[in-house]
């Protein structure tokens, strides 16, 4: 099996009352799209795919491309912001989180290779 699925928390980032920890699928499939991950929120609709290298990019130093920026946040986490025509959702993450899912993309391999 190639498909890289793990879940993490996160925090969504509002003007309104803090929700807590929300659960978050980070998904990277490289039969599909091997050069983009996907983060799945909690929600209708609220799937997202960018670029592998932006989030690894946007770990070390604020990144972005299209919809998506990417930076890190102090020493232990590390910021995610979407936007669309519906507004901007901004994510926080424990960095650890998004570098365990990365290493394990590097490990995964397309089915028949």
């Amino acid at each position: 099996m190639s498909v890289v699925e793990q879940y993490a928390r996160a925090h969504i980032v509002t003007d309104e009352e803090d929700p807590g920890a929300v659960p978050v699928v980070l998904r990277y499939d490289p039969d599909t799209d091997p050069r983009s991950v996907r983060v799945g929120l909690p929600g209708p609709h609220h799937e997202w795919t960018f670029s592998r290298a932006l989030l690894e990019r946007g770990l070390r130093t604020p990144a972005e491309s299209g919809d998506v920026r990417v930076w890190p946040c102090g020493r232990v986490q590390a910021v995610v912001e979407f936007h669309s025509a519906h507004g901007v959702e901004v994510v926080q993450f424990e960095s650890k989180a998004l570098l365990r899912f990365l290493r394990r993309t590097y490990t995964a391999e397309p089915v028949g290779s």
